[in-house]
């Protein structure tokens, strides 16, 4: 078994809303920073130990989708790096 670390990043649908990010786009605008869009996100670190990278994304996609995010209105990216010892 090797150790991995996964990076799951969690957003909102485009086209959801987003009342986080648009109360910070809205401070950032009165600030004088001029931005088209801004969009929140969560994002997750899990350390585990999988025959290989594949078998790690796998499982961490599984995780993901049955409790980190909603399908209905989250996007999702799963990063799989080989943690070292």
């Amino acid at each position: 078994m090797t150790a991995y670390t996964a990076t799951v990043t969690v957003r909102l649908k485009q086209g959801v809303l987003d009342p986080e990010a648009e109360t910070t786009q809205r401070s950032l605008e009165r600030l004088g920073f001029e931005l088209e869009d801004l969009r929140s996100a969560d994002q997750f670190e899990v350390d585990l130990d999988a025959a290989d990278a594949s078998s790690a994304e796998q499982r961490v996609t599984e995780m993901t989708e049955r409790l980190l995010a909603n399908p209905t209105i989250h996007d999702y990216e799963v990063a799989v790096a080989e943690r070292e010892s």
